[in-house]
């Protein structure tokens, strides 16, 4: 993969040009997976409060005996966060990631993911001893438009691999967006003590 600086002006021209190719943020995705329990209802509070929305829950598939899951119960909660809440969500997101991603982060469709260890490290939010402090994975998807016609019931169709979304392209979107830096590998962490 080259490195996606080498071509930005090339995309940013391109999506001037043709309004179309311009890439936008189809929906964001929030999950906590807790394994069930009071632990559960704690997360689903707190995803509650972080995104103003009421969290679907998610079912095991199979059981685990070691963790002690059961098939068919609920082990984690997600909220599916789309337009300018998706936005405004991914912005404080990636304050808490101090506005750096990896590389690695990005899949070959243009669609990236990232966890934050302690949902407190999000900007603007209190710690509240009586819910803890929970983890939680980030997923964004990246689309053009027209991609709706791969999902549509009626006329159903592949997008072509000239429309689709490369992941060079994605970074360079997200970079100009939300002003991310983007790294082949993670900083040294120097301490102090």
């Amino acid at each position: 993969m080259s490195s996606p600086v080498e071509n930005e002006q090339v995309y940013l021209t391109n999506w001037e040009a043709y309004p179309m190719r311009k890439p936008y943020i189809s929906k964001v995705v929030v999950d906590i997976c807790t394994g069930g329990g009071e632990a559960l209802s704690r997360a689903s509070t707190i995803l509650e409060s972080l995104t103003g929305q009421s969290p679907a829950q998610s079912k095991a598939r199979q059981t685990v005996r070691d963790f002690g899951i059961r098939r068919k119960e609920p082990i984690a909660v997600r909220v599916t966060l789309r337009h300018d809440k998706a936005e405004d969500f991914l912005r404080r997101a990636l304050k808490a990631k101090e506005d750096v991603l990896l590389i690695k982060n990005w899949d070959d469709d243009g669609n990236f993911a990232f966890g934050i260890s302690e949902h407190i490290d999000i900007p603007d939010v209190k710690y509240d001893p009586q819910l803890g402090i929970q983890g939680m994975n980030i997923t964004v998807c990246i689309e053009r438009p027209g991609y709706r016609v791969k999902r549509r019931r009626t006329g159903k169709a592949k997008v072509p691999y000239r429309h689709r979304m490369t992941p060079d392209e994605s970074m360079v979107f997200v970079k100009n967006k939300f002003n991310v830096e983007i790294l082949e590998k993670e900083r040294e962490r120097t301490y102090l003590f």
